[in-house]
């Protein structure tokens, strides 16, 4: 299954991360799963699992993934989550526009959707200090990109964050996108500061 956005999510009623987490949608179990919004929409805040040791994995863009349907990407993120001591993850993205294929986003990013999304980041920072970089080298699709993670790093430092990553890193030093990883995939220390000045020499 996959997802090609029906139209620009320029041109959708778009909820807040605020008003989407107390909105009643689908039928799972609340008490083990976090979705936001909490039905299938063209976009996604937040999907993840409910425990004490949670980890931030941030992807670039949703897909398919919701409660009970994760899909491969998801099901790795769990793996090497749970192989790293943590019970739970919280899967979130540096764009929140749903789309299998990264180049069918939208060519102009949404402002009032990457603010809501940063507003989920900072929600869910509050859970968790550890952030897992995870979006690949598929970052470069979209230049608005770029300025989504400035904007993810500056509150990740406010928070106290720490960015960890997993697997071998691209030439150009993306860090590995979670759905061809070892199950037993260690994390690391993932200087965000020295990839960010790296990357933006690049733009």
């Amino acid at each position: 299954m996959k997802h090609i956005p029906k139209q620009s999510i320029h041109d959708l009623e778009l909820m807040g991360f605020e008003s989407a987490l107390l909105t009643e949608g689908e039928d799972y179990d609340r008490e083990k799963w976090l979705y936001v919004p909490s039905s299938y929409q063209e976009y996604r805040y937040v999907l993840g699992t409910l425990g004490k040791n949670p980890v931030i994995c941030v992807g670039l863009n949703p897909s398919t993934a919701r409660p009970g349907a994760l899909d491969n990407t998801l099901k790795s993120v769990e793996r090497v989550a749970n192989f790293n001591g943590h019970d739970s993850f919280l899967m979130m993205n540096l764009y929140a526009q749903r789309a299998t294929r990264p180049k069918d986003m939208d060519q102009e990013h949404c402002s009032f959707l990457h603010r809501e999304n940063l507003k989920a980041f900072s929600y869910l920072l509050d859970r968790t200090k550890t952030v897992w970089a995870a979006w690949g080298a598929v970052m470069e699709t979209r230049d608005y990109l770029r300025d989504c993670l400035l904007d993810f790093a500056k509150l990740a430092q406010n928070k106290g964050a720490k960015w960890v990553t997993a697997g071998q890193r691209s030439k150009k030093g993306h860090p590995h996108h979670p759905l061809y990883l070892r199950k037993d995939s260690v994390f690391e220390d993932f200087d965000i500061e020295k990839y960010l000045e790296s990357f933006m020499e690049k733009k």
